[in-house]
């Protein structure tokens, strides 16, 4: 190894330490000691320190430990002759660096509280360019992406790019590739970030081009939401960090590009992601790290061109990607989900109530369609004018030896997906209230309707190849062609709806599991029956049935229900087998229609937690949207904090937000008749199922007799309401035993 990097490494990390104590003197001498401290809307204090330590940094004063224990950490300075390996010294400066970086942004958050703007996507017409530490809502949203695999990893590059055209190059190749860019610090006071603004990209966690911040210190916010991810959904527990820093370098993908010249400050951060085995590849001449030992490969990579940076960098990572190359004129992939079209780069648009936009998908005789054959009926995108509205319906015909009309929603929902993930496009809702807004940069880029055809057309035969022998799309952009379909639709959805609506545990003898989430929480087993959707809200009972259909050895097996051991509860010795076993002993059993006795395990994906109230004799629950506070005296991100890496806790449990007006929602403990209690939002959107379940319950008027935060958000606010409205659960049996 280079003398120069560990020299380099080490001088870095006695600068960083050096200033960030003495900023944390100068803020001690200005502030109270007991100033609270810490990253809004976060559960974990200061991440990294406390993931690695266990130390809780809540105050100005807690911070001095931390920075004490990085001062210890720094190794003696390398001398001409050193006949000792230079990597071990290098991790430890590099950690005293990363530790300290830490502690310097909690410093600019106390003095500069708005630096940062908190939400997904910056402002930029308020000048609000930086979204610092990801709060816990956006964790959890996005954690479910490095779940299931759309987004296999992150690139976190510092600096900037040569030029704008470079920058957007780099950025948008990771893009094809699904994977997350971390933006952090600047090069010659320009960073990257702006360069891909200048290229006209949109930036932000609905685009994966997250914008960190403008210094190198903010480059600590991606090692810190890894380690977040480790401790939310994969059970590591804090101050572990022998167990976190490999559970880092086996599951969180992750890499550093360093673009510009690299100072010591760059060097001893570089030298801090390597604990986590996260290799850094640079586009200038420096000493390399080549030999492997703490990452998968090389650890410090130079030299490296920039239209090779993104397949160099994946390759020395070791990391996996598939990419789909589908024959249309613009970008496609699962990272251009969350872009916007906004009304400055409409070009046109359909559906949204300003025209009709309408999706099926149907079985089909194989006799009677042609594979690969896209068809749009009536006017295309170039008929139509700059600004213009058009109607649009989206006919998919599916056949194949295998296929069955239950797999029809399951691939009629893709379509949302699969049509946000072109470069330029907005996709928004389902069915027949479906919205896509199309952009200029997309025409321009010669984008047509028939592509919509073209991409469904590849994509089901690539993510749905052993079900599907033949695809075919017709495009109707005629308003006569569009309302016939939107008839015939609503009655097939119709259909569908009461088909799965109608269906009962008892009606099946065999459920189904969901482990997809078990690469982030080892021992979290989800099980998935007809009146128990999964936790994330992303699975029911029949597109279980349909995955496994499509692949047998995948996430979702059949559970054989066996002896029923207590209907009540929801038990059954077939899945108490299946679940010891996917659990690899962990969870024993539990019950599916209880959160108080034995209730099944909860993941970090959950849609909602629910929680006893035992003074109002309910129960109360919310979802990840809802940031207030609650009456368990909780918010989401604290519950999910605590449940999320796969725990069965007794009077908590994580659920669908569908699940909540099923038949068999928390059944044992009394049913939805228990609800006292969860926020407006949700309460209204659910309020036909609300009042459905309530009336099958004997309580038709549930929905008002529910509190919400405009009542009270604790349990003293919210009795008086309860005991107003006459509320079931006041004269229910006591909850609690």
């Amino acid at each position: 190894m280079s003398k120069l990097v560990a020299f380099a490494a080490i001088q870095g990390g006695y600068k960083v330490v050096s200033t960030v104590e003495g900023e944390l003197r100068n803020a001690l001498d200005s502030y109270d000691a007991s100033t609270k401290i810490g990253f809004p809307n976060t559960a974990y204090y200061l991440p990294v320190i406390y993931s690695l330590t266990g130390m809780k940094c809540e105050t100005l004063e807690d911070l001095q430990k931390p920075m004490e224990f990085a001062h210890g950490l720094l190794p003696p300075h390398i001398k001409s002759k050193n006949h000792l390996p230079y990597l071990g010294p290098l991790l430890d400066a590099g950690m005293a660096a990363i530790f300290a970086y830490e502690v310097k942004e909690a410093l600019r958050i106390l003095r500069e509280p708005d630096f940062y703007i908190a939400e997904e996507d910056p402002d930029l017409d308020a000048g609000k360019m930086w979204v610092g530490p990801a709060d816990d809502t956006i964790l959890r949203k996005r954690g479910v992406e490095f779940v299931d695999g759309s987004a296999p990893g992150f690139a976190a590059i510092v600096g900037a790019a040569p030029d704008p055209e470079i920058a957007k190059m780099i950025v948008e190749d990771y893009q094809k590739k699904s994977l997350y860019i971390f933006c952090a610090a600047n090069h010659n006071g320009r960073t990257l970030i702006e360069q891909c603004i200048e290229a006209g990209m949109q930036v932000g966690w609905n685009t994966r081009i997250v914008p960190f911040g403008p210094d190198i210190s903010s480059a600590v916010f991606a090692l810190g939401f890894a380690n977040r991810a480790a401790m939310a959904f994969g059970n590591v527990q804090p101050g572990d960090h022998s167990k976190m820093l490999m559970y880092n370098k086996d599951r969180i993908f992750a890499f550093v590009n360093a673009l510009g010249d690299i100072g010591t400050e760059w060097a001893c951060a570089a030298a801090g992601c390597v604990n986590w085995g996260f290799p850094t590849l640079a586009d200038t001449d420096i000493p390399e790290i080549l030999p492997t030992g703490i990452c998968t490969y090389e650890h410090v990579v130079a030299n490296v061109p920039h239209d090779e940076m993104c397949q160099r960098s994946v390759e020395v990572r070791g990391l996996k990607v598939t990419i789909a190359e589908i024959d249309i004129p613009c970008s496609f992939g699962p990272a251009f989900e969350g872009e916007r079209v906004r009304g400055a780069d409409l070009y046109a648009q359909c559906g949204g109530g300003k025209s009709q936009c309408t999706e099926l998908a149907k079985m089909a005789d194989m006799k009677e369609i042609e594979d690969g054959k896209v068809e749009v009926v009536g006017p295309e995108l170039n008929e139509v004018e700059e600004g213009g509205i058009f109607p649009l319906g989206i006919y998919v015909q599916c056949a194949g030896r295998e296929f069955q009309t239950d797999f029809e929603p399951i691939l009629e929902r893709q379509i949302h997906h699969l049509v946000n993930y072109i470069q330029g496009i907005m996709h928004i809702g389902q069915r027949d209230i479906a919205w896509i807004r199309v952009s200029k940069a997309a025409v321009d880029k010669g984008f047509s309707i028939k592509d919509i055809g073209t991409v469904i057309h590849a994509k089901f035969h690539q993510d749905f190849k052993k079900i599907i022998d033949k695809v075919q799309v017709t495009l109707y952009t005629k308003k006569d062609d569009v309302d016939a379909l939107t008839k015939r639709a609503r009655a097939e959805y119709k259909t569908r709806d009461e088909r799965v609506e109608n269906m009962r545990d008892e009606d099946v003898e065999t459920y189904y599991s969901c482990t997809l989430c078990q690469s982030f929480a080892p021992s979290h087993v989800c099980s998935v029956s007809p009146e128990r959707t999964g936790l994330c809200g992303a699975y029911n009972w029949m597109d279980c049935k349909a995955s496994y259909e499509i692949n047998p050895t995948g996430p979702n097996q059949p559970i054989e229900k066996g002896e029923c051991l207590d209907p009540v509860l929801g038990q059954w010795k077939g899945v108490n087998e299946f679940i010891e076993k996917a659990s690899r002993g962990t969870v024993t059993h539990y019950n599916f229609y209880s959160m108080l006795l034995d209730p099944m395990t909860t993941c970090g994906c959950c849609e909602c937690i629910a929680a006893v109230l035992p003074s109002c004799n309910g129960v109360m629950t919310v979802h990840r949207d809802y940031r207030g506070e609650t009456p368990c005296g909780m918010k989401f991100t604290t519950l999910a904090g605590v449940m999320g890496g796969g725990a069965a806790s007794p009077g908590f449990v994580g659920h669908s937000k569908f699940n909540i007006t099923q038949g068999k929602f928390i059944l044992g403990d009394g049913g939805l008749l228990r609800m006292v209690w969860m926020p407006k939002s949700l309460k209204e959107e659910i309020k036909e199922r609300i009042d459905k379940r309530g009336a099958e319950m004997g309580c038709p008027d549930l929905y008002d007799r529910i509190a919400d935060e405009t009542v009270g958000i604790t349990e003293d606010e919210i009795l008086p309401f309860l005991r107003e409205k006459e509320h079931p659960a006041v004269k229910m049996d006591s909850i609690v035993g």
